[in-house]
């Protein structure tokens, strides 16, 4: 099928079509998901005590084999331009925040080591995870946001076979981001959001962070991909049931300032003392 562009809309409707889907007798890779979990923080130095505690949740799993890393902006970049180079390099330095450098960074990570890219302010529960690293399927948490309400709808709702509201937006968040490297779903999120912050005049104004990088990005991209390929089987697995395994912490110290996403969005973060990561729904 030959790429042309879709709307919003169409887009949402057709992560419906995809999350109120089920598939049986799957036949799949069964090569598996390196298991490592990795995390940033723009600024090691200064990473909050609650923050912390949240990172530190997932500690559980060291001993059942998993590997934790945790990156700042120095070690991400340094990632980046080793295992990519000066171009994806150039199109981190362009990311102004650091949810866009997190956004970023799990891309080029996950594209080119394979893993499990989870945010800083997921809290794990102990559920097990191994089933997720069995296969080399990315593994995708959705999203559904009511606009009439301003509130997210609960996947015990909009994962319902014909569950729709007219006010409902669909769409895949970014994390977690778990796969194989190489994936094709991955290296598409990766071209696109490199290109979009390559054209980018970030002296004139600065490009919004969900749709460049975050799950505006991820959405677009699994969307023109399975449009083209039609195995979403082959190439997803939705995870309807993530928050059994890990929740965002409500609240926490960084969410009432310009460490927020919400609060810096198209503007300069770089003038503030303040550095540290975001949560990531509507």
């Amino acid at each position: 099928m030959s790429r042309q562009k879709i709307t919003d809309e169409q887009i949402s409707n057709f992560v419906k079509e995809i999350v109120q889907r089920t598939f049986e007798n799957l036949s799949f890779d069964t090569n598996k998901i390196p298991k490592k979990i990795i995390q940033f923080w723009d600024n090691s130095e200064q990473l909050p005590t609650d923050v912390n505690e949240c990172i530190q949740s997932w500690s559980q799993l060291d001993s059942l084999g998993y590997e934790r890393l945790l990156f700042n902006n120095e070690k991400a970049r340094e990632f980046i331009l080793e295992k990519l180079g000066n171009k994806y390099t150039n199109a981190y330095d362009k990311c102004y925040h650091p949810a866009m450098q997190s956004d970023y960074f799990r891309l080029c990570y996950i594209f080119i080591e394979g893993g499990c890219y989870i945010d800083a302010d997921d809290v794990y529960s102990g559920a097990d995870i191994n089933y997720l690293f069995n296969d080399n399927r990315l593994k995708i948490q959705p999203l559904c946001y009511d606009i009439s309400t301003q509130s997210m709808v609960s996947p015990s709702i909009f994962t319902k076979v014909g569950a729709y509201s007219s006010s409902w937006i669909f769409y895949f968040n970014n994390n977690p981001l778990i796969a194989k490297s190489k994936h094709p779903i991955i290296e598409q999120a990766l071209s696109l959001a490199t290109l979009l912050l390559l054209e980018s005049d970030t002296s004139d104004s600065l490009p919004e962070i969900q749709s460049t990088t975050g799950p505006g990005n991820i959405t677009k991209s699994i969307t023109n991909i399975l449009r083209e390929t039609n195995i979403e089987e082959q190439l997803i697995l939705v995870l309807t049931d993530w928050e059994n395994i890990a929740k965002s912490k409500w609240p926490l110290s960084y969410r009432n300032d310009a460490r927020n996403w919400r609060l810096s969005n198209c503007q300069d973060f770089k003038d503030s003392n303040l550095s540290g990561f975001y949560e990531k729904k509507f």
